[in-house]
């Protein structure tokens, strides 16, 4: 496998964040203001009211009571954005109406954003997300990268001092270990690459181990080797219990994991239903996703 192409800086000059004034979508503020603070980035606080489809709007009148929803969604999103999380960071308000899988995308394509961060309740997966199954329809549909907070997440003095990226040799993994790298550049940050190969007896580990060891280095740019010396993990459980193991191991404050929009082959094809959201919801730290 080819070595990465070099590492680019990215940019985060406007965070999305989807709300539905629950404590849930609060837990996610204080990670959103620290991105903001070292990406200098403006947030932008958004709720979308859901549409209702057997309702009718007749010549262009808009019901009272969908009127008074929408006043009400208004107020409660200044409220929120009142919260001293996020004192002097600059700050939009957006409100729309309509189906998630279509008004996120919009949002993020007209005020060109960088990374949505999303709280979730990590009860039953992805049932219980922030916005109910509308959590799944952001993560499939949004064309950025989506930092998700579960409910482990520990927020105080949360810094990118340790970035876990777990990657499958067998799929295009470049975008999420391009973006980790990036992070960890920025932030001067430990980088831990991880591969997980279940199921292999123990007398081939050895040499399983060496093998993906070496393709692990294999990935790493040479410019990244000048600032960091990365480490690698190789470990025997299924991705998602490998993943969180090594998290907690290597006290890791962020895990970077790249997902596919649609099935493709191996263990990334389950990622980010069920692997990803069985990740947030236990995991300590947030976990940001990267359509690869």
């Amino acid at each position: 496998m080819p070595t990465l192409a070099h590492v680019t800086r990215i940019s985060l000059k406007n965070i999305l964040l989807p709300t539905d004034f629950s404590p849930t979508s609060s837990n996610a503020l204080p990670f959103a203001r620290k991105l903001a603070e070292i990406y200098g980035s403006a947030v932008l606080l958004t709720h979308v009211i859901p549409t209702e489809p057997h309702r009718q709007v007749v010549m262009d009148r808009v019901p009272a009571e969908d009127n008074q929803v929408w006043q009400e969604a208004q107020h409660k999103l200044e409220e929120f954005k009142r919260n001293p999380c996020l004192a002097d960071i600059p700050c939009q308000q957006l409100l729309d109406r309509g189906d998630l899988a279509d008004v996120i995308p919009e949002m993020i394509d007209d005020h060109s954003v960088d990374l949505v961060v999303l709280g979730t309740h990590g009860r039953r997966g992805v049932s219980k997300m922030v916005l109910g199954s509308g959590a799944e329809k952001i993560y499939r549909s949004a064309g950025c990268p989506v930092l998700t907070v579960g409910p482990s997440a520990q927020a105080k003095d949360w810094a990118l001092r340790r970035i876990l990226c777990p990657v499958d040799l067998a799929e295009h993994c470049e975008p999420a270990l391009l973006y980790a790298l990036s992070l960890a550049e920025e932030n001067q940050s430990e980088f831990i690459v991880l591969q997980a190969v279940p199921m292999v007896p123990w007398q081939h580990r050895l040499s399983v181990e060496q093998e993906n060891r070496s393709r692990l280095e294999d990935l790493i740019p040479e410019q990244a080797k000048d600032w960091c010396t990365p480490q690698f993990l190789i470990r025997w459980e299924h991705p998602a219990e490998a993943i969180l193991k090594a998290a907690d191991e290597r006290q890791a404050e962020l895990i970077v994991m790249g997902v596919h929009k649609a099935r493709a082959a191996g263990w990334a094809a389950h990622l980010p239903w069920p692997v990803a959201s069985e990740v947030v919801s236990r995991a300590r730290c947030p976990v940001l996703t990267v359509r690869v």
